[in-house]
């Protein structure tokens, strides 16, 4: 490697996006990955079920306003043909209960949403979210642990609010991972280059130091995920100023994982191609997973599980994580189908993510701790004259947790360094 104009810390797609433009500005670039693959948190297995899984980011949400969704091939509208059953116990919800359900889950975001004026600035989810229905602990056991990989009460309100996420949201037949390994081709990226240190006032720009040696160039965009940068894995000279290293304080990472089943024999559980399956719980908290059934009729489920459940597993340490993680979503499935589940799924080959155990994420994706909402703005501001910048799902106001949030943050990262030291 040789000095160069920007230097881009993370091959994720925030890195991916900066990387690709700023050569496209016609500057040059090295990217520094402390994996040995690109993606970061997107990261597609291709073969073990015969077909791609994503260990991480699995869908493209709001697409018509996710720059990735251009890139993509053959991205799939999830919503169009998303069923859904709900286990109540053993027995599957009938219909007048999934109507309820139905019906608390659209009061919900509604009745936070009326209470932003007047909440105080310190206000959770958790504070506004309805209680005491038969469907109101189902339906925040899934906006908390299931799609913001936390509970409710660890949310900032207005920033819960903020980046609330619409269709369409497409799936991907090579996987996410496999749309960010294709463009990562021909960047300049180098692999297992850990950045430990980044002094940032250096006479005419920035230097990198780790176990590559040393490079020089003129800014830098650092996408490593802030779980990571609160971690101390990267020495700041000097030291980031206060607000920034708040920031990165105040927006931790909260976790979901995943687990891959393959089908054992022609036995689909009565479930169609893409349906969701979940059931009712009586606790936010409580450790319940859902499913989504044979995505583009493969023969495989994927199974999520977030939340404080899903660090409780994490616990466990990398070597029993994954294990343990298989052996819940069994015992998950047999609530409702009892010994068929064990018949209608293998135990192997399957797939489990770990992504609290990985020294390199530390966590899935990013909330906003109570009070702290413009923390996205603030890490996301260019330090020293634009010689620094962070970037990644966490600096999008918008669509942070999502892999478009972190496209477009790398690229307005790139932007800005562009417009600044990268002259």
């Amino acid at each position: 490697m040789s000095d160069t104009d920007v230097l881009v810390v993370g091959a994720g797609a925030a890195g991916l996006a900066a990387a690709r433009a700023v050569l496209a500005a016609g500057r040059s670039v090295q990217v520094l990955e402390a994996r040995n693959r690109p993606g970061g948190r997107a990261w597609t297995d291709p073969d073990t079920l015969g077909s791609p899984f994503d260990y991480g980011a699995t869908w493209l949400h709001q697409a018509e306003q996710n720059g990735l969704a251009a890139l993509a091939k053959g991205g799939f509208d999830h919503d169009t043909v998303r069923s859904h059953r709900c286990y109540i116990g053993s027995r599957p919800a009938g219909g007048a209960e999934m109507a309820e359900y139905d019906a608390t889950y659209a009061a919900f975001h509604p009745r936070l949403a009326a209470a932003r004026g007047t909440a105080p600035p310190d206000a959770t989810a958790a504070d506004y979210a309805p209680r005491g229905g038969e469907w109101d602990a189902t339906v925040a056991h899934r906006e908390g642990p299931v799609i913001c990989a936390a509970p409710l009460a660890a949310m900032d309100l207005r920033d819960f609010l903020d980046t609330q996420l619409g269709g369409p949201n497409l799936l991907l037949p090579e996987g996410i991972g496999g749309l960010l390994t294709r463009l990562a081709a021909g960047l300049p990226i180098a692999y297992g280059a850990a950045v430990q240190r980044l002094a940032w006032q250096e006479a005419g720009g920035v230097v990198a130091e780790g176990p590559f040696g040393r490079i020089a160039a003129r800014a830098a965009i650092v996408t490593a995920p802030t779980a990571v940068l609160a971690a101390g894995a990267i020495r700041f000279a000097p030291e980031l100023p206060a607000d920034t290293a708040q920031a990165i304080h105040d927006l931790p990472l909260g976790l979901l994982n995943k687990v891959g089943l393959r089908a054992a024999g022609l036995d689909r559980l009565g479930l169609p191609p893409f349906a969701g399956l979940e059931r009712r719980v009586q606790r936010e908290e409580e450790a319940a997973m859902t499913f989504v059934a044979w995505p583009f009729a493969r023969d495989h489920m994927m199974g999520f599980i977030g939340g404080e459940a899903a660090w409780a597993l994490s616990r466990l340490g990398p070597d029993k994580a994954p294990a343990a993680l298989l052996e819940h979503a069994f015992a998950e499935l047999s609530l409702a189908y009892g010994p068929r589940a064990a018949r209608a799924l293998r135990r192997e080959p399957a797939l489990a993510s770990d992504w609290g155990n990985d020294p390199w994420s530390l966590g899935a994706y990013s909330h906003a701790r109570p009070g702290r909402a413009e923390a996205r703005r603030i890490l996301a501001r260019s330090l020293g004259e634009g010689r620094l910048s962070f970037a990644g799902e966490a600096c999008h106001p918008r669509f942070a947790a999502t892999v478009g949030g972190a496209w477009a943050s790398g690229e307005q990262a790139a932007a800005a360094v562009l417009a600044t030291a990268g002259r």
